[in-house]
């Protein structure tokens, strides 16, 4: 689903509410695997199907948290587009995470990207990582852009 384009102005005016939707994204045991490898982040619940699956209240392994956090980039660029007068867009930071529910290896998730505020050059959008069939989100995100 191509991501909804907006301006600056357009965003003042949608404060609170929801602008955009990403696709659905499987995460594989291979991207858990690859992130724990970068991140040095090997714990067992995430690298290790066979213990997860004895061993977890999960049944299988599940995404690093921050693996979920990392994906915020990939879905909200999916969800929305700012168009204006400016070069680059930079991750400012974070006011709020809530890792709400573990992400399952196989799982999807897709995010939902609110406006929660925006000014002139910067806008904190409230994302949510939907899990697929789960009734709580996996994670919930203040989020701040800065455009430059």
């Amino acid at each position: 689903m191509p991501a909804r384009v907006l301006t600056f102005e357009e965003l003042r005016g949608l404060t609170g509410q929801e602008v955009g939707v990403s696709d659905w994204l499987t995460v594989t045991q291979e991207m858990i695997g690859r992130f724990a490898d970068l991140t040095h982040d090997n714990q067992w619940i995430h690298v290790d199907p066979e213990r997860a699956r004895a061993e977890s209240k999960f049944g299988t392994t599940i995404a690093h948290g921050f693996l979920t956090l990392s994906l915020l980039s990939y879905l909200s660029h999916q969800a929305v587009e700012v168009k204006g007068d400016f070069k680059m867009t930079v991750n400012y930071g974070l006011n709020r995470v809530r890792f709400v529910s573990p992400v399952p290896a196989g799982s999807r998730v897709r995010g939902r990207v609110a406006v929660h505020e925006a000014g002139d050059q910067q806008v904190i959008w409230l994302v949510t990582v939907e899990l697929e069939g789960a009734s709580k989100p996996a994670l919930v995100a203040e989020w701040i852009a800065r455009f430059y």
